[in-house]
């Protein structure tokens, strides 16, 4: 009995630590390290070229599929023409795993499960390219 209420008082702990965490908020610095496996095919300085994916400075309020000189998928003009336009939100969607919202999208990249990834890349990527 001892040792499953120590059981329970360490879970109870690790999820009171990790809601902590959670509580902080983004960490810019993690939205970093993170956005370095995105700067094979993105940049996100204003004027940046448009690699394999676009620059994304500007991204936050922008339509999906429109950024001009960019080859988009048939699927991301779709899914932009249908009124999906990148938010915090939309975008912590989408980066949890791109296939599934854009089924046909060009992007490989897998996506990030944790949800305080996305939101420290999303963090990151609003300090970078411009967003209010």
């Amino acid at each position: 009995m001892r040792d499953l209420f120590h059981g329970f008082a360490a879970i109870s702990l690790a999820m009171t630590i990790s809601g902590a965490a959670l509580a902080e908020g983004p960490d810019l610095a993690d939205g970093k390290k993170i956005f370095a496996r995105c700067k094979a095919c993105h940049t996100l300085e204003e004027g940046g070229k448009d690699g394999i994916g676009p620059n994304l400075h500007g991204v936050f309020g922008r339509t999906a599929g429109t950024k001009e000189g960019v080859k988009f998928s048939k699927a991301m003009t779709a899914k932009g023409a249908e009124g999906l336009v990148w938010s915090e939100e939309t975008l912590s969607v989408y980066l949890e795993k791109p296939a599934a919202m854009v089924p046909g999208t060009n992007m490989a990249f897998p996506g990030l499960k944790k949800e305080e990834d996305r939101a420290s890349l999303i963090a990151y990527l609003k300090s970078e390219t411009g967003a209010e």
